[in-house]
């Protein structure tokens, strides 16, 4: 087994594999950009090491020579690349392989052929297993219209190297062609890093069923069922089952036998996905072709390792360390499914704005938990800052039961648990799906979603105990004894002061021409009283505690600097006040200094230091 392994991916998956390679013996490596340095999967691991360019985050986890250069500084003998960033990408596999470090995949010649979706295509032909009418990939729009005529229309625009749904159009007329191809291809290229992309037919109201492998360096391979990722929205995945409801036990046969049959035709090593769709309407209904193969982890795979037992991520580094199925007890008439399992992705996407993804700090966070659920995150606690560089999803919801049925109960009342505050949560989306009756009945197709508008005019949580707090919080701080009378605002007391006329001189130039230690020297020397007014660093001290903001306090500043250019300084910073301003009022205490030093240009800011504090109390990140 490896003694180190580094994970080249972030969140959810990352923290998935550092519990995995835990339980196995080894150590962890983060990788992490400045932007995620507050990140959950940097705390998890033993070590963590910042990556790639300040203002690029995803760029940075798109980093070969990054990554291979923090696996040799840390020493890590095994890279886990998880799903999406380079998880597909052959370079990484064989920098890691040139670098004698283990890459926990598919050899780079593998990923070269499976992550490709063309190659792939020719590979289950040569299999013997069914495919769709589709063109070779190019980056050149011109070559890509003529092979459509060919095809046919409705069809797919579908990225080279991609993933779920990304660089992925759908097409039902040649008008539409053109836009599609660029867009995808500039999805692809951000996403992936390749621009590449190829048409392939579509087909109409399909089943999307893939089957899970698993093979070793052996030339053995074995399926572990099939998961059914039917329910989508814009070809990404909203809820995945295992297995797949109401599906004809000889299909199933037969979408075993083709996704081994073409495992074994590349030579496949590892974990992996095959990928079907089934006709479910027409002439071709009940019948299966082969789409493409997932060459890495998946995110639904929560819902196999839930029938199953096996430990997938495990079973890929043990694997990738020279093991072979047999030493991991997989035999495939030993491989038994019990009961069912679905999961829903809780994403930071607002239904009623077409979903689009929200940001923000997670203010309230309550999972569920009970018989039959498991909660699989990496991002998702109170507190929690939402960012907007990466992808929506928070956390993943898996419920298991004996029957369909009671998974699907399950996951209801899971859902019905979550309390989320904050950022918006696609919760609410999520719970109409699962309520409706044709989903219950497994009456399942990729077009689910757009079949039924209904399922977007969900009523958003009334967020009532949130609310409740405000008003009290508001009622005991501002009116603790009732609605205030003859309110007067404080500023209109200010003396009045022509503010357009510079502020005389004062300590400030006095410092700025002496320099510090001639300042000292004067200041020593001199007969008359200094002065400090105190009270910009006291009214955190005071009753008024954090009632007094930045807007307050530079509203004063000019006025002090205009009536008492005498002033010594004025002690504006201190422990209180950067603690203040920081916890409680949500202020940058830095920002605070600067418009009080512009509103104040004459005058000394002063800091009240005793010997052994932190300042602000508490260390801060």
């Amino acid at each position: 087994m490896f003694n180190k392994i580094l994970v080249a991916n972030r969140g959810e998956i990352a923290v998935r594999a550092f519990r995995a390679a835990y339980e196995l013996g080894a150590r962890t490596v983060a990788v992490f950009p400045y932007e995620d340095r507050n990140s959950t999967h940097r705390q998890k691991a033993d070590e963590a090491y910042q990556i790639g360019e300040v203002g690029h985050p995803v760029r940075a986890y798109l980093d070969v020579s990054e990554i291979i250069r923090v696996a040799k500084e840390c020493g890590a003998d095994a890279i886990y690349p998880g799903y999406g960033f380079l998880s597909e990408n052959p370079e990484l596999a064989q920098a890691a392989r040139d670098n004698g470090i283990a890459f926990i995949g598919p050899k780079s010649e593998i990923l070269e052929l499976a992550g490709n979706k063309v190659n792939a295509i020719d590979a289950a032909a040569r299999a013997g297993v069914p495919v769709l009418k589709s063109s070779s990939s190019s980056a050149d729009a011109k070559e890509l219209l003529k092979a459509a005529k060919e095809i046919g229309f409705p069809l797919f625009v579908k990225a080279v190297a991609g993933g779920g749904g990304r660089g992925m159009r759908r097409v039902a007329q040649e008008s539409e062609l053109a836009q599609a191809i660029t867009e995808a291809s500039r999805e692809a290229e951000s996403a992936f890093g390749d621009p590449r992309v190829f048409l392939e037919q579509a087909v109409l109201r399909p089943r999307h069923i893939e089957v899970q492998i698993l093979a070793d360096g052996k030339g053995n391979v074995v399926h572990l069922f099939e998961r059914d990722c039917s329910i989508q929205r814009r070809n990404q995945k909203v809820v995945e089952i295992a297995p797949a409801p109401n599906i004809d036990e000889t299909l199933r046969q037969r979408l075993y036998k083709d996704a081994v049959n073409f495992a074994k035709e590349l030579g496949y090593e590892n974990a992996g996905t095959v990928e079907f769709l089934v006709d479910t309407v027409g002439p071709n209904k009940g019948k299966h072709v082969f789409i493409e193969m997932n060459p890495r982890i998946q995110v639904e795979h929560t819902v196999t390792e839930e029938i199953t037992d096996i430990d997938l991520v495990q079973s890929q580094m043990r694997i990738a360390a020279g093991e072979s199925l047999a030493d991991l007890g997989l035999h495939q008439e030993k491989i038994t499914m019990h009961g069912f399992a679905l999961q829903c992705r809780i994403t930071t996407e607002d239904p009623a704005a077409n979903f689009r993804p929200d940001t923000g700090k997670i203010t309230t966070y309550r999972s569920p938990g009970g018989a039959g659920i498991r909660l699989d995150g990496g991002t998702v606690s109170t507190g929690a800052e939402i960012s907007p560089h990466f992808d929506s999803m928070l956390v993943k919801l898996i419920a298991r039961g004996k029957s369909f049925e009671v998974a699907v109960m399950r996951a209801r009342r899971a859902l019905a648990e979550f309390r989320i505050r904050g950022v918006s949560t696609n919760v609410s989306f999520l719970q109409a799906v699962l309520a409706d009756p044709e989903f219950s009945s497994g009456d399942l197709s990729t077009s689910f979603i757009d079949e039924r508008p209904q399922l977007f005019l969900t009523r958003p949580s009334q967020d009532r105990g949130t609310k409740l707090l405000q008003w009290l919080a508001e009622t005991t701080v501002n009116q603790p004894n009732g609605p205030r009378l003859n309110y007067a605002n404080p500023a209109l007391k200010l003396p009045d002061v022509d503010l357009s006329v510079p502020a005389p001189a004062g300590s400030r130039q006095r410092l700025l021409e002496l320099g510090p230690k001639g300042f000292a020297k004067a200041l020593r020397e001199q007969k008359q009283v200094a002065i400090t007014d105190t009270t910009f660093r006291d009214a955190h001290q005071s009753l008024l505690a954090t009632r007094v903001r930045t807007r307050d306090l530079v509203q004063v500043a000019p006025h002090v600097a205009r009536l008492t250019p005498e002033l010594l300084s004025v002690e504006a910073w201190g422990g209180a006040t950067y603690d203040v301003a920081l916890r409680f009022l949500a202020e940058d205490p830095w920002e605070r200094l600067e418009a009080l030093r512009a509103a104040m240009p004459n005058l000394c800011i002063q800091m009240l230091l005793r010997g052994r504090n932190t300042v602000g109390y508490t260390p801060y990140p």
